[in-house]
């Protein structure tokens, strides 16, 4: 699984960070602590970085889901 964040170029470096690891499920708390931040100030890089209008995408490869194949492959229920 690759991801991709458009529009990154529009980001600052910090938000970035904020970015990439709000996308990988990191609370806002978690963070914070990491990045040594008060929470307040990740909420305002997130807000300020949805604002610019970023895009993540998720870039699967076509067997990962089980639904690409063979058409004529029977289905199991």
């Amino acid at each position: 699984m690759n991801i991709e964040i458009r529009g990154v170029e529009k980001l600052s470096f910090r938000e970035r960070q904020v970015v990439v690891l709000k996308e990988m499920g990191r609370t806002t708390a978690e963070i914070a602590k990491q990045l040594k931040l008060a929470p307040s100030t990740v909420a305002t890089l997130f807000n300020r970085a949805k604002s610019k209008g970023y895009q993540v995408v998720i870039i699967l490869p076509g067997d990962t889901l089980g639904i690409f194949g063979d058409p004529e492959e029977e289905v199991e229920e």
